[in-house]
């Protein structure tokens, strides 16, 4: 049974492994953050393309579901301290020959799809090494917590730091940054990390098969494919602000300097409320919130319904980025439903799944402005966001007290 007592972060950095793979992971987040911005701003100057420039953006998305769906596979079929260490490599290739002069515009989209195409692959495999490093209680559920603080702290100082950084170095020159960061990563997780097997078949077969594979596993399983649906909902409709958040500053009369605040918004309430739950609440407690907070959590998106004006919807943002805390109980469920020969492929697609869904959400918002107002829009988002999450808290509690059911009968 869990804990009754609150346990806090400092637990979590008392793991040397930890440590190093915290620091890789801040060094992998400086290095993507520095690119991103560095890309758009050389696209944009080899070209004159508003296009091209927001395509740079674009291509760091899309081919998440590429890689999560056909190399997942390579999560589990090989040690995973070479998976972490080959992905930081092929980053850092990638970053120097987009730092080359002679590099055209058609070879700095590509490298950057190769990039995204590796990035879930990563991510999934770090997810399931923080369980052989933290085990799969609530340690994990701390570091991946301390994890998301960073990647969500990344959007808030990252693209400021990014710019003031292109102030005194060329786009190029700021690549050449980058490849340092993955390259420092690697260094980081190779002599950091112990080097542990495959967790899953290192024997022969197509890797897409392999991978393939594992996803059908993954999500024919109704329990886990209900957590990760309830991992990927919220997010799907909470980018609706964020990416309309230009437009409805222009709309409410905010200029500028209220379009920095309504993106900052969310991220600052997910941030507070994940510090708090994860310092201040025991891993029981974490549990019995994960429902409720996931089907309240879009409910002030509505407030939008109003028109309101910046403060108030600061403050309905600020609210809507706090109900994500609720992912850390949820980290916990998925972790315990997985198999462990399953993980690496699982979390990848976990990853895959999350950042295409939020890409989709993006796209679903402002085809929508086009046609009604921001107001309206973010309103629905949020309205609709919340009866679907309604229906997956459902769904969850009963693939719960089914699996509750076959267990007593097994064990009887």
């Amino acid at each position: 049974m869990p804990s009754a007592e609150p346990t806090g972060y400092t637990r979590v950095f008392a793991v040397r492994e930890f440590r190093a793979v915290f620091a890789a992971h801040a060094l992998s987040l400086l290095g993507v953050v520095v690119s991103e911005i560095a890309l758009t701003v050389l696209v944009y100057g080899l070209t004159g393309s508003p296009l091209l420039s927001a395509l740079t953006f674009a291509l760091g998305m899309l081919p998440y579901l590429v890689g999560g769906t056909l190399l997942s596979g390579i999560a589990d079929r090989y040690p995973p301290r070479r998976v972490l260490v080959g992905c930081d490599i092929v980053c850092a290739g990638c970053a120097g020959l987009m730092a080359l002069p002679a590099t055209p515009v058609a070879g700095l989209l590509a490298l950057r799809c190769v990039i995204a195409l590796v990035s879930p692959v990563f991510n999934g495999t770090r997810m399931a090494t923080l369980t052989d490093i933290l085990g799969d209680g609530d340690l994990f559920v701390l570091g991946r917590s301390l994890l998301r603080i960073v990647s969500q702290s990344s959007v808030l100082v990252g693209f400021g730091l990014g710019g003031v950084l292109l102030t005194f170095v060329a786009p190029r020159g700021a690549l050449v940054i980058t490849v340092c960061t993955f390259t420092a990563s690697a260094l980081l997780l190779r002599c950091g990390t112990k080097r542990r097997p495959a967790r899953g078949n290192s024997g022969g077969g197509a890797l897409v098969r392999y991978s393939l594979g594992g996803a059908r596993e993954v999500l024919g399983n109704r329990r886990v494919r209900a957590l990760l649906l309830l991992f990927w909902v919220p997010p799907m409709f909470l980018v609706a602000p964020e990416v309309l958040a230009a437009p409805y500053a222009d709309e409410i009369g905010v200029g500028v300097a209220g379009v920095g605040l309504l993106m900052c918004a969310l991220p600052v309430g997910t941030i507070a409320a994940e510090l708090y739950a994860g310092s201040a609440l025991s891993a029981s407690a974490r549990a019995r919130i994960v429902l409720p907070l996931a089907s309240l959590t879009l409910v002030p998106l509505t407030v939008y319904a109003v028109t309101p004006g910046l403060v108030p919807a600061l403050v309905a943002l600020a609210l809507a980025g706090a109900g994500s805390a609720y992912t850390l109980g949820l980290d916990r469920w998925f972790v315990d439903a997985v198999p462990g020969e399953l993980r690496g492929r699982a979390m990848t697609v976990h990853t895959a799944g999350l950042m295409t869904i939020q890409g989709v959400g993006m796209a679903l918002a402002g085809l929508a402005a086009e046609f009604f107002a921001v107001s309206t829009v973010v309103a629905g988002a949020g309205i609709i966001g919340t009866l679907s999450c309604l229906l997956l808290a459902a769904e969850v509690r009963s693939t719960e007290l089914r699996d509750g059911a076959d267990q007593h009968v097994t064990g009887g």
